[in-house]
C-alpha cells in the first residue's frame, strides 16, 4: 500500500472525480477514541504520536523522543515478547496500566510497511464472557444449509452480539455493486433489505483495505480528527501507512455519505471467501457507539467462520453441478457406444442441459449442423450468432467462454431476439470456427431497487457536504429492459464444465471417427491397390497418394519414381499433350477423357484410355484427383480383327459374285451367302458376349471358318462339275 500513483489525491483532498484514488490509508490522523504511538526498533523510542496521546494516556507531556519504557516499563516489556511475530499481517493485543493515575488500556501492535512499530491504545472495556455465546453462534453458522439462510443467521447473531440499531449482510456482485441480502433492525427504521448500491459507493482502495483490516469502527461521525505529530515519519520521511490501524480517520466523503444516511456510528466486518472480498457485515447505529477489542476480535473470528461456511456452501453447490456434468458425460459416452453419436444424450431431456445452467434454451453448433432444445432463435439467427462469436475470436483472446445478460447491447443487430436471447453464454467446443455450445435466457423486464438514485447528477463544491455521492437514500426504482436475469458465478462455472465435457467428447468422438475412417481408408486402399483397374489417386496439391498394382503393371519395368501428377507425362509418347491436359485438370478442375499412348518396354507403345476427374467436397473446393487408365491393347486388337473379318467377308462376296456361270455357280453363291450370314451373326454374338481380350482370336477363327467353308464349297462345286462331265 506504500506505492502512491502521482495523480492520487491526498487524504481529505479528493472530490467525486478522483475519490476512487484517494489515499485513505495515509490519513495522517486518528479518531479520538484512542491514541497512537510510532516506535523505533529495537530501542522502542517513540518517534511519532497522536496529538491527544498525553491527555488520553494521562502523561505529563508529549511522548515524542521518549523511550517507551520511560512512559510505561510494563508496556515495554509486554511488547518485546511479540516482536518476532508476523506483525505486518495480524496485530497482537496487550493489556496494561498506563499514566498517572494509572488506567487500564488495551494496546494493539503492528508493523507498518513504512517501518517501525505502531501501537494503538484504547481504554479497556469490561471483561466479557463470550465463550458460550460464541459457541452457540458457531453452531448456528455451521448448520446453515444455504447462502440465504446463513446470511439471515449472521445478521441475527451480530445484532444480538454488538447491539447496533441495524445489521446488514451485504454482498458484492461481479460488477462490484452491493446488495443487502439480509437485515436485522429496530422496528422504527425503514427497511433496506434488497436495496442495491453502486460500486462507486466503496472505492477499490477501500475494498483492498477491507481485505487487510477486517474490522473497522467509526465511533461518531461528528468526531474531530486527531493529527499525528509529526505528520511525516522520522523513520521514512513519508506519511505513515495506516492500513492496519483501527483508529484511522475516515475519508470526509465517506463521513458525509453516512451523515446523509442519518447514521452516527458504524461497525464494518469483512467477509472473505477464497481470499477475495465476498461481502460485508455492515452495522449502523443512530447515535455514537464504541465496542472494545474483545468484541471486535469475536466479530472477526465469526466472520472467518462465516467466510469458510460460504465457501463450503458454494463448493457444495459446485460439486453438485460437477456431479450432474459427470453424469451427462457418462450418458454421452454411452450414447456413442450405443447409437454411434453423443448428441442425443445431450438433447434427449430438456432439463439435462438447461437446468444446471438456469437457461431456457440451448443450441449446439457443430460441423455446420444445429441442434436445439427449449426456446431459441431461428436456425439462421443461430448461425449468425456463431459467426458473430467467431469474430470475437475467443481462442485468440484466451477466453474459455463468453457471457452477457444484454446481447442487444453487445450487438444491436440481435435486438429482435430479446424475447428469447437477451442473455447468452457460449463456450467453444472445438478449435474450429462455428463450433459452439450456447445457452439463452429471455428478456426479463424487472425493477431494481437502489438505495437512492445512483445516476443523479452531483454538483461538486468546496465543502464535504457538496461532495456527497447523493443526499437522498430513499428507495429508487430502476426499470431494466433488454436484459436477462444475470448469470451467476455458479451458472457460468457449470456452463464452462459442460462446455469442457462436450469439448472432450467431441475430441473423443472425432478420434473414434478418425480410427473408423482410418480403418475404412486402409480397407479402400487395399481394395484400390489390388484393383484390376489402373488407378492413381492424388490430393488437392496434386501429390500422389497411391497407385494400384494394375497401373504399375502398365508401366515399363524401369521407370523413375512418381511423386506428383506432373511426373506422369514422361511415361507417354506425347508428353506435352498429356502435360497440358493435366494442367487443365489441376488448375481449372476440367475433366479429361481421351486416348493416349504409354511407353512400353522395347521402345514400343501401349494404347490407353485416360479418365481423369477432380473430386469436390463443396463447390470450388477440391479434395483431390482420380486418374483411371484403361489398357486399350485388347480393344484395339479386337477392332482390327473385326475390320479384317469384314474385309474378308466383303472379299468373299465379291469372289462369289464373279463365278456365276451356271446353275452350280448359283448354288455355290447361295450356300456361301448362308455361310457368311451365319459367320456375321456369330461375329456379332462374339462381339457382344466375349471378353475383349479373346475377341480377336474368336473373330479370326470365324473368319478362318468362312474361308475354309468357301474353299470346301469350291471343292464341292468342282467335284460336282466333274461328276456331271463324263
Amino acid at each position: 500500500m506504500t506505492d502512491v500513483p502521482h495523480d492520487s489525491p491526498a487524504f481529505g483532498q479528493a472530490d467525486l472525480s478522483n475519490c476512487e484514488r484517494e489515499q485513505i490509508h495515509l490519513a495522517g490522523s486518528i479518531q479520538p477514541h484512542g491514541a497512537l504511538l510510532v516506535l523505533r526498533e529495537p530501542e522502542l523510542e517513540i518517534v511519532q504520536a497522536s496529538a491527544n496521546a498525553a491527555a488520553f494516556l494521562g502523561l505529563d507531556r508529549a511522548p515524542q523522543g521518549v523511550p517507551l519504557r520511560a512512559v510505561c516499563a510494563e508496556l515495554d516489556a509486554r511488547l518485546r515478547v511479540h516482536l518476532d511475530k508476523p506483525l505486518d499481517v495480524l496485530p497482537v493485543a496487550v493489556r496494561c496500566r498506563v499514566g498517572d493515575p494509572g488506567a487500564e488500556f488495551d494496546g494493539l501492535l503492528h508493523r507498518p510497511a513504512t517501518g517501525g512499530l505502531v501501537l494503538e491504545l484504547e481504554r479497556a472495556s469490561a471483561p466479557l464472557d463470550l465463550v458460550d455465546e460464541a459457541e452457540r453462534a458457531l453452531q448456528r453458522i455451521v448448520v446453515s444449509a444455504s447462502i440465504r439462510a446463513l446470511c439471515d443467521e449472521t445478521a441475527r447473531i451480530f445484532r444480538g452480539m454488538v447491539g447496533y440499531d441495524r445489521v446488514m449482510v451485504y454482498r458484492f456482485d461481479d460488477d462490484g455493486h452491493g446488495e443487502v441480502l439480509s437485515e436485522q433492525k429496530e422496528p422504527k427504521l425503514d427497511p433496506l433489505l434488497g436495496n442495491r448500491y453502486p460500486a462507486s459507493d466503496i472505492p477499490q482502495i477501500a475494498r483492498r483495505l477491507y481485505e487487510r483490516n477486517r474490522v473497522r469502527v467509526l465511533v461518531d461521525v461528528e468526531y474531530e480528527p486527531v493529527p499525528i505529530v509529526p505528520r511525516h515519519s522520522p523513520l521514512s520521511g513519508a506519511d505513515l501507512d495506516m492500513s492496519l490501524c483501527f483508529t484511522r480517520s475516515m475519508s470526509p466523503i465517506h463521513i458525509q455519505y453516512l451523515k446523509n444516511m442519518g447514521v452516527c456510528a458504524t461497525l464494518v466486518v469483512s467477509l472473505l471467501v477464497g481470499g477475495r472480498l465476498w461481502g460485508l457485515v455492515a452495522c449502523h447505529h443512530y447515535e455514537p457507539r464504541f465496542i472494545g477489542y474483545e468484541l471486535r476480535a469475536m466479530c472477526e473470528l465469526l466472520a472467518e467462520v462465516i467466510g469458510t461456511r460460504i465457501a463450503a456452501l458454494e463448493s457444495f453447490a459446485q460439486s453438485q453441478a460437477e456431479l450432474a456434468v459427470r453424469r451427462l458425460e457418462h450418458r454421452m459416452i454411452e450414447a456413442i457406444s450405443r447409437d454411434g453419436d453423443w448428441r442425443s444424450a445431450l438433447f434427449d431431456n430438456t432439463q439435462t442441459i438447461l437446468a444446471p445452467v438456469g437457461a431456457t434454451g440451448a443450441a449446439l453448433l457443430l460441423e455446420d449442423q444445429v441442434m436445439t432444445t427449449g426456446e431459441v432463435p431461428s436456425t439462421e439467427h443461430l448461425r449468425e450468432i456463431g459467426r458473430w462469436l467467431d469474430r470475437k475470436d475467443l481462442h485468440g483472446a484466451g477466453q474459455v467462454m463468453f457471457s452477457t445478460a444484454a446481447l442487444a447491447l453487445e450487438e444491436p443487430a440481435f435486438a429482435p431476439l430479446v424475447g428469447v436471447a437477451s442473455g447468452l453464454v457460449a463456450t467453444p467446443v472445438s478449435n474450429q470456427p462455428g463450433d459452439y455450445l450456447v445457452w439463452f435466457r429471455p428478456e426479463q423486464v424487472r425493477t431494481v431497487t437502489w438505495g437512492g438514485n445512483p445516476f443523479k447528477p452531483v454538483i461538486i463544491g468546496n465543502h464535504p457536504s457538496d461532495l456527497s455521492p447523493r443526499r437522498s437514500f430513499a428507495q429508487w426504482h430502476q426499470v431494466v429492459e433488454g436484459t436477462s436475469e444475470p448469470w451467476t458465478a455458479a451458472s457460468l462455472t457449470t456452463a464452462r464444465l459442460i462446455g469442457d465435457t462436450v469439448t472432450d467428447v467431441v475430441v473423443q468422438f472425432r478420434s473414434v471417427r478418425m480410427l473408423i475412417a482410418q480403418h475404412q481408408l486402409d480397407l479402400v486402399r487395399r481394395q484400390v491397390q489390388r484393383s484390376e483397374q489402373a488407378v492413381i489417386v492424388a490430393d488437392a496439391e496434386a501429390r500422389l497418394l497411391m497407385a494400384s498394382d494394375a497401373f504399375e503393371a502398365l508401366l515399363p519395368q524401369k521407370h523413375s519414381k512418381l511423386e506428383r501428377l506432373e511426373d506422369l507425362p514422361r511415361l507417354f509418347a506425347s508428353p506435352m499433350k498429356v502435360l497440358r491436359r493435366l494442367h487443365e485438370l489441376v488448375q481449372r478442375g476440367q475433366t479429361w477423357r481421351g486416348e493416349a499412348e504409354l511407353l512400353a518396354d522395347g521402345g514400343g507403345t501401349r494404347p490407353v484410355l485416360v479418365r481423369a476427374d477432380p473430386v469436390f467436397s463443396a463447390p470450388r473446393r477440391v479434395l483431390g484427383f482420380v486418374v483411371v487408365i484403361a489398357d486399350l491393347s485388347a480393344r484395339k486388337a479386337a477392332d482390327a480383327a473385326r475390320r479384317r473379318f469384314q474385309e474378308r467377308i466383303v472379299e468373299s462376296n465379291r469372289f462369289s459374285q464373279q463365278r456365276i456361270e451356271s446353275r452350280a455357280d448359283l448354288l455355290y453363291q447361295n450356300l456361301l451367302a448362308s455361310v457368311v450370314e451365319n459367320a456375321q451373326l456369330a461375329a456379332l454374338e462374339i462381339t457382344d458376349g466375349v471378353e475383349v481380350a479373346r475377341m480377336p482370336e474368336l473373330v479370326d477363327s470365324v473368319n478362318n471358318s468362312v474361308e475354309r467353308s468357301a474353299q470346301l464349297l469350291q471343292l464341292l462345286l468342282l467335284h460336282s462339275a466333274g461328276v456331271q462331265r463324263p
